[in-house]
C-alpha cells in the first residue's frame, strides 16, 4: 500500500503461502526482507529469506536451506541496518500427522545486509531444532534471545556476543508450534514475554516466568 492502506496491490512471492515476517530497511524504505514459511503440504515454492531493493517489483532469495524449510522469523539490529537474524524452520503437515523439525532448522546472521550468511551454533542445542522465534534488544542489539524449539533441550536462549555464543536461560517452551514468538523489553533486558495463552512475563532473562500471577 502507498496510500496508508487504503488500496493494496501483491508484490508477488504468492508461492510463498505463508509470511512469518517483513523487516522494512529503516533507512532505505525500498529495501524489504522476508521470512516466508512456503507451503505447509509439499516442498519447493517460494520459502527462505526474501530480499528486494526495489519496494516489492523483484525479489532475490538470499537465503535458501533447501525444499522442505522456511524463514520462520527476521530480526535486524536497530543500530545498524547491515545486521539480521534470521530462523529457519523445517516442517510438512499430511494426513496422517505433522513432522515439525528437522536439520535445516536453525538460527542464521548476515552482516551485510543478507548478501551471505553464518549459522550459528555454539551453545544451541545439538541435532535437529524445531521453530525458533527471535528478537534483538534495542538498548543493546548485543543482546539477541531465542526461543528454542527441541525435543530435549528446549527453551529460551540468550547471547551478548551479537549471536556468536549462546546460553540456555530457562526450559519454558509451551506449544512452540503455536506459540513459538519471544520478546524483550527495550529497555530491560531481563524483561522478557512469552506472547502464548496466557502471556508469560519474566523478569530474569528468561529463567522463571509468571503466568497470572503463578511462576513457572
Amino acid at each position: 500500500s502507498t496510500d496508508g492502506g487504503k488500496s493494496w496491490r501483491s508484490m508477488g512471492l504468492r508461492e510463498s503461502r505463508q509470511v512469518a515476517r517483513i523487516v522494512i530497511d529503516p533507512v532505505d524504505h525500498d529495501v524489504v526482507f522476508v521470512a516466508a514459511l512456503g507451503d505447509l503440504w509439499r516442498a519447493g515454492g517460494d520459502r527462505g529469506i526474501y530480499k528486494t531493493s526495489d519496494g516489492g517489483l523483484t525479489w532475490t532469495r538470499v537465503l535458501d536451506v533447501g525444499p522442505d524449510a522456511g524463514g520462520t522469523d527476521l530480526v535486524m539490529d536497530p543500530q545498524n541496518n547491515k545486521v539480521l537474524y534470521a530462523a529457519t524452520y523445517q516442517r510438512r503437515r499430511a494426513s496422517f500427522g505433522f513432522n515439525g523439525g528437522g536439520p535445516n532448522s536453525g538460527l542464521w546472521k548476515s552482516t551485510d545486509a543478507g548478501r551471505t550468511w553464518a549459522r550459528l551454533t555454539t551453545g544451541l542445542p545439538d541435532g535437529a531444532m524445531g521453530r525458533i522465534g527471535l528478537d534483538v534488544f534495542r538498548a543493546n542489539p548485543n543482546i539477541v534471545y531465542a526461543r528454542v524449539e527441541h525435543e530435549k533441550q528446549g527453551g529460551v536462549y540468550r547471547s551478548d556476543d551479537a549471536g556468536q555464543s549462546w546460553r540456555k536461560m530457562g526450559s519454558h517452551n509451551s506449544r512452540p508450534m503455536y506459540f513459538g514468538i519471544i520478546r524483550v523489553d527495550p529497555t530491560n533486558d531481563l524483561r522478557v514475554y512469552l506472547p502464548e495463552t496466557p502471556l508469560g512475563i519474566s523478569d530474569d532473562g528468561g529463567k522463571t516466568f509468571r503466568f497470572d500471577g503463578a511462576e513457572r
